[in-house]
């Protein structure tokens, strides 16, 4: 069974499309030589700057022969139908065979397709896959049609086994697959002849070629962190920046330098953004500290003063960049100590949304909702309408406007030099957050109340103009700004009546249609945490459905008891229960809601079914009317017994139109208990 080794040189390609061009070109290869017959053992993609690889191991030698049969028309069918049938299949009449059907005979097709080799599937899938291939961008160059994400060089396509390797036959472009690609660029540019995927890594490895990005990035993460620890210093983390800079480099060489004293001062949010987003430097802070003091830069090259020179050329253009953001730092602080009226007014002209007015617009409204919303967070009202005033004025700053992602950070800092209070400054930074499901949620007082406000204006604020998200489209992101409050409330446990907080928002916003879709989020939201959809559907038609914490409470409790023996047989008797009454009403036209007695009850089965029911209501009750979810659960949970019980012994629709109507009416006793927790008849099972 040979192997298979594949690489496409050419020049370099963009790191961020590297990750997903290895599993484009693994799963492209794989599934059309599948498709066309060969197995394989096991694929692996490999990709540097200037290389995609894909080595498969264990690959048939050639597909199987087939044999298919299809059935034809009939043997006296119009020969035109079986004029047809032969163009269909290749065949001559007297090929076909005939054979006894229901109806009679027919003709029948034996169509042998004989296996192929290899190479030649191997040459049809590549040639196919290069056509095709799905970059995000990519270019034509000379006279060829052939697109690229940069110019494509040459082409290694092998099948290697213990007899040799050859060449593919292959073509493309006027470039021929062969057996030879080049080293690094500089260290070791000649040419390489290979045999076979460990003679090709090998060889790479000699001519300064790291082919696997994680051993790349494990290489960067370690010299990193062994020249910070020599300082005394320790690198931040930044898997994205380490995950980009091993896919610029194909032998990373880790060089670090320190941060001139004079732009020490700086913040380090500041230092560590602009060293990164502009050189693509990785961070070292001083753990004693606390301040970013120096940097690694990741070079390509090994040279002779190890990598001084380089060094040199990297700090003269650092020092360019932080001097540029110690000028905005130094005008920014000016008009954050003169009371940021300035940026304040600035916003007057910087449109939110056409229909929605300016962001001064919107700073008022967020302003005077988080004022709302302060007394159900325990947050002082004055500070949280001032902290929202001054939350977004750093979008006027030339640093936010130099780096928008420091947009929040700034504003603490801004509001800090304003001599405001620090829970103020605080809201600044953290108003935004949660930004994804898996950032962090603030805590703060304030800060909770200005972010809630901040949110829900977006959301209110769209829905009032008919702007809400479509199918896959969301331009607003409001799915997120959705997510982000039911976050904000959940891990807070703010008690709040949604609607009404929708009309203090905004009163001509659709308040039904918002929190049905504050629901579509929520169940989203409890999926991932193991709380199937239709337990939650099961809550939502019980009172409270817009207190998000009540009702997570519900949902969780409800699950929980599910999940065991007693909660499973249960649901079963409940939903048992309203079927009967379901078929029983439909028949007799009539609700059967009341007037179960126990004097009516012929068997010990029934009378034990009351007395369960009339221990059991009360206590139900008064747990629900604590919100105590898991008492009130077990409450339900603790009629399994008598209800199998009932339901095991005693017949329902008896002839005795008096014992019926009384079963009928103890069974929606039954239906009633369980709506004091939730609707049992929306849970599957």
């Amino acid at each position: 069974m040979p192997d298979l080794l594949i690489e496409l040189f050419s020049e370099e390609i963009p790191a961020r499309m590297q990750a997903r061009a290895r599993e484009d070109l693994k799963k492209r290869v794989t599934d059309g030589l599948v498709e066309a017959g060969l197995t394989y053992r096991s694929a692996g993609a490999f990709s540097t700057p200037r290389r995609l690889v894909l080595a498969v191991e264990g690959l048939t030698a050639e597909s199987p022969t087939t044999r298919e049969e299809r059935k034809g028309p009939r043997t006296d069918a119009p020969q035109a139908a079986l004029e047809g049938f032969l163009r269909s299949t290749g065949l001559t009449r007297e090929q076909l065979e005939t054979r006894d059907d229901k109806k009679g005979q027919v003709w029948f097709a034996v169509v042998a397709k004989p296996g192929r080799p290899a190479a030649e599937i191997v040459a049809e899938v590549l040639e196919r896959t290069i056509r095709d291939f799905p970059w995000p961008k990519s270019m034509r160059w000379g006279a060829g049609s052939l697109r690229w994400v940069r110019p494509l060089h040459s082409i290694i396509c092998l099948l290697s086994d213990e007899s040799g390797a050859s060449v593919v036959p292959l073509e493309i472009e006027g470039i021929r697959a062969g057996a030879t690609t080049r080293g690094h660029r500089f260290m070791a540019p000649d040419q390489i002849t290979v045999s076979g995927f460990e003679d090709y890594a090998a060889k790479l490895r000699r001519a300064r070629i790291m082919l696997d990005p994680a051993e790349r990035e494990a290489a960067i993460r370690q010299e990193a962190a062994n020249l910070a620890f020599a300082r005394g210093w320790e690198i931040v983390p930044d898997e994205g920046l380490l995950s980009e800079v091993a896919g610029l480099v194909e032998w990373p060489v880790a060089l670090m330098g320190a941060i001139e004293d004079r732009f020490l001062s700086l913040p380090p949010e500041v230092l560590q953004t602009s060293m990164k987003e502009h050189q693509k430097f990785f961070s070292a802070r001083n753990p004693k500290t606390g301040r970013i003091e120096g940097f690694v830069t990741v070079a390509n090259i090994e040279t002779p003063d190890r990598g001084e020179t380089i060094l040199k050329g990297n700090q003269r253009v650092l020092a360019a960049r932080l001097s540029d953001a110690a000028f905005f730092w130094d005008n920014d602080l000016r008009e954050a100590k003169a009371g940021m009226q300035d940026w304040a007014e600035g916003l007057r002209s910087v449109t939110f949304q056409s229909k929605l007015g300016s962001q001064a617009d919107r700073i008022a409204r967020i302003a005077a909702l988080a004022r709302e919303i302060a007394p159900l967070v325990g947050a002082d009202p004055d500070q949280a309408e001032q902290a929202a005033g001054v939350a977004k004025l750093d979008l006027r700053s030339a640093m936010v406007g130099e780096f928008p992602e420091l947009q929040g950070t700034m504003g603490r800092y801004y509001a800090l030099a304003a001599g405001l209070p620090e829970p103020v400054a605080d809201a600044a930074r953290d108003h935004y957050s949660p930004l994804g499901p898996s950032d962090a949620v603030p805590s703060a007082p304030v800060s909770v109340a200005v972010a809630l406000a901040d949110k829900l204006d977006t959301l209110t604020g769209f829905w009032a103009i008919d702007e809400k998200p479509t199918g896959s489209k969301d331009p607003f992101a409001l799915r997120r700004a959705a997510l982000g409050v039911i976050r904000l409330v959940l891990v807070n446990g703010v008690r709040a009546n949604l609607g009404q907080t929708f009309a203090k928002a905004r009163p001509d916003a659709d308040a039904t249609d918002l929190l049905a879709f504050f629901h579509d989020r929520l169940k989203v939201h409890l999926r991932d945490q193991g709380i199937r959809h239709d337990i939650i559907d099961a809550v939502l038609n019980m009172p409270g459905s817009d207190d998000l914490v009540l009702l997570v409470n519900r949902a969780t409790a409800l699950n929980d008891v599910l999940k065991t023996a007693d909660g499973t047989n249960l649901l079963q008797g409940l939903k048992r229960a309203g079927n009967i009454l379901a078929q029983a009403e439909e028949k007799d036209g009539v609700e059967y809601s009341f007037g179960a007695d126990p004097k009516f009850a012929e068997t010990d089965e029934e009378r034990s079914l009351f007395a369960a029911l009339d221990k059991a209501e009360p206590a139900i009750r008064e747990a629900v009317r604590l919100e105590d979810f898991q008492a009130a659960t077990q409450g339900i949970a603790s009629l399994r017994a008598p209800i199998d019980a009932f339901f095991e012994a005693v017949q329902i629709n008896t002839d005795n139109q008096i014992t019926r109507r009384n079963r009928l009416n103890l069974l929606s006793r039954i239906r009633e208990a369980g709506r004091l927790v939730a609707d049992f008849g929306r849970i599957e099972g």
